[in-house]
């Protein structure tokens, strides 16, 4: 099975909090199409257009931020605006509100400010903070036990459903966000195929490394890992041949020999050194399933405090427009 870019295949397996109403269970998706997926309804929701796609890729990327109106002009249009561009953007931020599912609760997906909008996720999630929860705990788990950690990658790594941000312009924004993701991912997929060999899984790795130097010739890690499961393999001769070809890549489209890590691994090759046997297998299922209960407790509590915090912050803002609304009252207010 090809890790890099796996398919969408239902839930991570983490427990999702709170009700099934309103925004709960709502998940803005930027892991390949823009999309949102209603927590009511179950429906994907797939804004039309490039535009309305690049302004809710950049109001989640940037939720619970001040977005001001130049910013989100810039990254719609460019340095080539329209005359009147405050207005059309406000014509697009009115009809991405129609488009995303009712809030309920009262609470508010975007809210009007004088410098700009700010885009409030309240309980609702996202895919990208799904697949950065389940990356950091993979990595967390590699050195004890590489196969639940592998679980997590593997899991983190199905979300992706195509290139990040896909089909939502070249803004700076959406740009810059993109080329960070897709660097998330690339070194997701490294610590994936370490997990695989710390596991001994080194001939079941092979062709989807191939693959991945192919994809990403400049990469050395992924050079490194291949060599390392072609070695264990008893194939110590095509070990070899990968450093050889990514010396010549990196000669020719860089100027540069292989870095020192890349190095070592070929001399440790040659000198058949101890440390690269593969590891006998074993199982730490009795501590992964209490991790996984542990992790899931924190898991929830956290999204009880972030939800509670959302609801402190629309209560606070709620106030204060009530309060100038009063001033504004007064004999005298403005």
């Amino acid at each position: 099975m090809d890790l890099g870019r796996a398919p969408a295949g239902g839930r991570d397996g983490e427990r999702t909090e709170g009700t099934s109403e309103g925004t709960a269970g709502t998940e803005f998706r930027l892991l390949g199409p823009v999309e949102i997926r209603d927590g009511l309804t179950g429906r994907d929701i797939v804004p039309p257009g490039s535009k309305q796609r690049a302004l809710l890729s950049a109001f989640v990327i940037h939720a619970g931020q001040l977005l001001s109106v130049d910013r989100l002009t810039e990254e719609l249009w460019g340095d080539r605006p329209p005359s009147n561009a405050a207005n059309a953007l406000q014509a697009h931020v009115a009809r991405l509100r129609r488009l995303l599912p009712a809030p309920g609760g009262g609470h508010e997906w975007i809210s009007t400010l004088p410098a700009g909008y700010l885009l409030t996720l309240g309980p609702a999630t996202t895919d990208v903070q799904r697949f950065h929860r389940l990356s950091a705990k993979g990595r967390a788990a590699l050195a004890s036990d590489p196969g639940y950690a592998a679980e997590l990658l593997r899991r983190a790594l199905s979300l992706w459903r195509g290139p990040a941000l896909q089909d939502s312009g070249k803004g700076p924004i959406c740009t810059t966000e993109a080329d960070r993701l897709e660097e998330n991912r690339l070194t997701t997929l490294e610590t994936l195929y370490e997990a695989s060999l710390r596991c001994a899984q080194h001939g079941e790795i092979t062709g989807e490394l191939e693959k991945l130097t192919a994809d990403h010739p400049l990469r050395e890690r992924f050079y490194d890992l291949l060599m390392l499961a072609l070695y264990r393999g008893g194939r110590q001769a095509e070990a070899l041949g990968v450093y050889e070809r990514a010396r010549r890549r990196l000669m020719d489209a860089l100027g540069i020999e292989p870095g020192p890590a890349l190095r070592g691994r070929m001399e440790a090759i040659l000198n058949h050194a101890p440390h690269l046997s593969a590891p006998a297998p074993h199982s730490h299922a009795p501590a992964r399933a209490v991790a996984l209960t542990e992790a899931l407790a924190l898991g929830g509590e956290i999204a009880r405090l972030r939800r509670r915090i959302d609801e402190l912050g629309l209560e606070q803002e709620a106030l204060v427009r009530r309060f100038d609304a009063m001033i504004a009252r007064l004999p005298g207010g403005t």
